[in-house]
């Protein structure tokens, strides 16, 4: 089973309904996969070229295609049918702008992106909710890089995070995300190609100090090396940090609850066992 990032940028309302024409001439549905759909924070790219004409313009063509389809599936069938199978810097003030009034070339901060992208899901899962639809959950890139308040605006916003590696610079959001296990998807691997070396990453004491952490892939065609990225992960974890089998099946486990597939499956995949000879071994194939 695994959870797979596709890219939404927000420059044109087509955008949707180019990716579910892929998604569905191609036949890339799979009862073991679903979608993560990001929102690369690229409003300053667009607004300079012209694309966009404010930050209102873009989360329209973000949100008007997928309130569209809920309300009426045959305005955009494809789409329908690939949502059916998808789980899909300034600091703010109160003073800012509101999106409509956002027309100048800078990018809004991480926070501001994430509650506008969070209000609008609110709003459209309440919507898919009452329709008996799949809802999709706000799972974002957060604490890789950037300000620490990025891990504040994730944790009061998202049902969980990719990386957050930034969390070993805060103990009381650190603190925070242990309470509430906010789940931590993180990528050794990638983040020590582009901003921590290995030795550092934080992963370990994370995962001893109880966080809701898991191993996932990040860019697997340029980050890894062999056609098995997770088991990669999996494996360089394990030796590096001595992890034991019990250590590699708490990760697994965690990597269930955060998936984005429903609780009947999840309930299903932790409630697994083989027995082989006389011994309880949980499968290790499961991840982002």
């Amino acid at each position: 089973m695994a959870d797979y990032r596709i890219s939404i940028y927000g420059r044109k309302q087509s955008e949707w309904d180019q990716l579910a024409s892929w998604f569905v001439n191609n036949q890339i549905y799979s009862p073991n996969a679903v979608w993560l759909i990001q929102l690369p924070r690229l409003y300053n790219v667009y607004r300079s070229m012209g694309t966009v004409t404010s930050f209102q313009n873009m989360l329209d063509n973000i949100f008007i295609p997928l309130f569209e389809v809920t309300v009426d599936p045959n305005s955009h069938p494809q789409l329908h049918l690939f949502l059916l199978q998808s789980k899909p810097e300034r600091r703010p003030t109160k003073h800012m702008p509101t999106p409509s009034q956002w027309t100048n070339e800078f990018n809004p901060a991480f926070s501001y992106y994430a509650y506008y992208c969070y209000a609008n899901l609110y709003t459209l899962n309440k919507l898919r909710e009452s329709k008996g639809l799949p809802t999709i959950s706000f799972r974002p890139h957060c604490g890789e890089a950037g300000d620490i308040d990025h891990l504040a605006a994730g944790f009061l916003l998202c049902h969980n995070i990719s990386h957050g590696i930034n969390l070993r610079k805060s103990p009381l959001l650190q603190y925070l995300y242990y309470l509430a296990q906010v789940g931590l998807a993180m990528s050794p691997l990638s983040n020590n190609s582009l901003f921590l070396d290995y030795n550092r990453n934080p992963f370990l004491m994370f995962f001893q100090r109880g966080l809701n952490v898991s191993l996932s892939t990040d860019d697997p065609l340029k980050i890894h090396l062999t056609k098995e990225p997770l088991v990669e992960e999996y494996s360089v974890a394990a030796k590096v940090w001595k992890l034991s089998s019990c250590d590699l099946c708490e990760i697994v486990r965690n990597s269930v609850y955060q998936y984005g597939f429903p609780h009947a499956a999840k309930t299903w995949t932790a409630e697994m066992r083989f027995l082989h000879g006389g011994e309880v071994i949980l499968p290790l194939e499961i991840g982002h």
